[in-house]
């Protein structure tokens, strides 16, 4: 039975590990220094607790990160201090820069990493996001047999570590930037009394973020982040020579709904956090 450590049970993290379960596999988690909402998804997804993160690193065959992008070199760093030697998988939304530098980190202790990112929401009944992983050929397999039968949908890229953090950021550079600009757009129409006539624009065509508008408040709680997330887009994009502008004007705005985290804001408060400063004053 393969073993597989998470990094952290986050709602996105603990989602995917333990779809693992699917395949016999026993997924452990460490509730040292967690929330009691991380305890609480933890134990209703099934997850194993350890006493500590050692314990982990010594029963885990395979050991997937998924955390914000802003601490996800500090967990390659924890786990390597650990002298970690089998499978690291960095599921997390960061630059190709960014993984190359946390592939160095891990297997200065032995370790061999993969390249892995999630596009789509958490898995369901209802919902089967993607999981893509690229790195050493030898150690794709044994991470894609992890979620057979289950709601994730892994997939291996041809190409070396970068090749899943740059799809991850091509697609959420577009999706979650379009997101943030929907809602800017739609503030400065309602600033000037004219949002309903925007939207009946906007539903006029196919599809379109801007008559979305029940989506703006999971945007700005999503922001903290989004928002990381989008400046290690910008990251990519600039060192592909191509324009990061959007992207770090994205962060930006989401740095707005920075004490919107993982609330549940009514549009009124979205927008209203739009005309505030990054430290909350008004502008």
């Amino acid at each position: 039975m393969t073993t597989l450590g998470i990094l952290h049970p986050g709602s996105m993290g603990a989602a995917v590990a333990a779809q693992a379960r699917h395949s016999g596999a026993e997924v452990l988690w460490c509730p040292v220094g967690r929330s009691a909402s991380s305890k609480a998804r933890a134990e209703r997804y099934g997850l194993t607790p350890v006493r500590t993160l050692s314990e982990m690193i010594e029963r885990a065959d395979i050991i997937l990160s998924l955390c914000p992008p802003a601490v996800a070199e500090d967990m390659a760093r924890h786990v390597a201090a650990c002298s970690y030697a089998r499978i690291y998988v960095d599921g997390n939304a960061v630059s190709p820069a960014t993984m190359a530098n946390i592939s160095a980190i891990v297997q200065q202790a032995g370790a061999t990493a993969v390249d892995g990112s999630v596009i789509g929401s958490p898995p369901s009944d209802s919902k089967s996001p993607r999981l893509y992983l690229s790195g050493p050929a030898d150690a794709l397999p044994p991470v894609s047999r992890l979620f057979e039968g289950s709601a994730v949908q892994a997939r291996a890229l041809s190409g070396g570590i970068g090749q899943a953090s740059a799809l991850k950021l091509s697609y959420s550079s577009y999706q979650k930037a379009s997101r943030a600009l929907a809602a800017v757009a739609y503030a400065l129409a309602a600033d000037h009394g004219v949002e309903g006539e925007l939207l009946d624009i906007a539903e006029g065509r196919t599809t379109s973020y801007l008559a979305e508008t029940a989506y703006f408040p999971k945007t700005a709680a999503r922001s903290w982040r989004w928002g990381p997330e989008m400046k290690e887009a910008a990251h990519a994009l600039r060192e592909a020579g191509l324009p990061p502008d959007l992207a770090e004007a994205a962060a930006t705005v989401m740095e707005r709904w920075a004490g919107l985290k993982d609330a549940s804001p009514d549009l009124t408060l979205v927008l209203d956090e739009l005309h505030r400063g990054p430290q909350g004053e008004p502008i």
